[in-house]
């Protein structure tokens, strides 16, 4: 069988950003089939330019379209690079052959016009993947605000709802919002991680020696510093932190639009106790998550959010780290029933500094929570156990 994905942020395990695709390409790859994927030059969560070599091996192969590059600027200029990307893709996409199927994912939604027409004129299978409620949380969170772009987004969401084949969602709470426009069948592919990319019992010696980390209680944060990551509430945890727990160091691992505003935002608390470091590759995730204490997950206090099941969250289980968890909902209730990390609710930096506060007054319970996380990401949540869910799935659309 071969796939052709088309996914603008698609990441290699060799780059900064969620590797979920990467990783399952290559578990299709070890079951015989092929895989091609369409993405952007640019890297979405840094805006520099992919590595040309990145994630190609044998029965994977990564061909970028030339996009407008200024996504990181504005609203408009992301809008601006959906659609270059939406455009150079289906050219691209024309010229791949023998093509069984085509995998769309949104977000950016735009991605799946490329992705339907392409299945369409190649009479194959169109799979549909939702990976967070784009429009909905762009208009929750105030970044889509024009009433002619709301109107024309929500269209165009059904319209791909109702003519995808099958639809593929990573949270179960999505399930029902996609059905109620139009999907027909939805399968239930959530998010997880790779057990064996991690070791609980590695200290990050190394990560830690690096960036003056000995003895400090390390709680990281890896990922995306956009708008909807609220890293404004943990910078106002830490300054509560400084006072009442000195040995407490937040290390926040990432980039994106919000992080120059953060830093100055540091500075201007006068914090000695939070450190930004620029992103690492997934390949060097563990020895990052290694060094960590504990480990934060956070969102904007948004009733939409509490529907999402963020990837580093079940990185931070996989690594055996406990989670300080400062989002609602249905991710609640993975950390609660494994019992490995504590709940702050979200938008609240004193409960969110108390959390962290507990946590770093009994690291052995800490660690005993972190332990529990592992095992039940080994058991519920393992890629490869997810991704023998997405191998029926796309077999099964396939005829193979």
């Amino acid at each position: 069988m071969h796939i052709l994905l088309i996914h603008q942020a698609f990441a290699a395990l060799d780059e900064p950003g969620g590797t979920r695709h990467h990783e399952f390409a290559r578990l299709l790859v070890a079951r015989g089939h092929r895989v091609t994927v369409i993405a952007s030059p640019v890297s979405y969560l840094t805006g520099s330019k992919a590595s040309e070599g990145s994630g190609h091996e044998p029965g994977i192969r990564i061909l970028r379209a030339p996009v407008y590059s200024a996504h990181h600027k504005s609203f408009v200029h992301r809008v601006f690079a959906f659609l270059s990307f939406m455009a150079a893709s289906f050219l691209l996409g024309l010229r791949v052959r023998q093509v069984d199927l085509v995998w769309g994912t949104s977000p950016p939604i735009f991605q799946g016009v490329t992705a339907w027409l392409l299945a369409r004129l190649k009479r194959v299978p169109f799979l549909f993947e939702v990976r967070d409620l784009w429009p909905q949380f762009a208009i929750a969170v105030g970044v889509l605000k024009s009433p002619l772009l709301i109107r024309l987004s929500l269209w165009l969401e059904r319209f791909l709802y109702r003519r995808a084949d099958r639809m593929m969602v990573n949270s179960p709470a999505y399930v029902e919002h996609v059905q109620g426009r139009g999907a027909r069948r939805v399968e239930l592919v959530p998010n997880g991680a790779d057990p064996a990319m991690f070791d609980p019992a590695d200290e990050g010696a190394d990560f830690r020696g690096a960036h003056g980390l000995q003895e400090r209680y390390v709680v990281l944060y890896a990922g995306a510093h956009g708008m909807s990551n609220d890293l404004g509430v943990a910078l106002e945890a830490a300054a509560r932190l400084e006072k009442t727990a000195p040995q407490v160091c937040l290390v926040f691992l990432g980039d994106g639009k919000e992080k120059p505003a953060l830093q100055v935002r540091a500075a201007e608390l006068g914090l000695g106790n939070v450190l930004f470091l620029p992103p690492v590759p997934k390949s060097e995730m563990a020895a990052a998550l290694a060094a960590a204490d504990a480990c934060l997950a956070i969102l904007k206090p948004i009733e939409e959010y509490k529907t999402t099941y963020p990837n580093k969250v079940f990185d931070y289980m996989a690594a055996g780290r406990p989670v300080v968890l400062a989002i609602d909902g249905v991710i609640r209730e993975v950390v609660e029933s494994a019992g490995c990390g504590l709940f702050a609710p979200p938008g609240e930096p004193a409960a969110l500094a108390e959390a962290i506060r507990e946590l770093a007054a009994d690291p052995p319970a800490g660690r005993r929570m972190g332990l529990a996380g592992r095992r039940h990401l080994e058991e519920h949540f393992s890629r490869e156990k997810i991704g023998e869910q997405l191998l029926r799935l796309l077999e099964g659309m396939a005829g193979t």
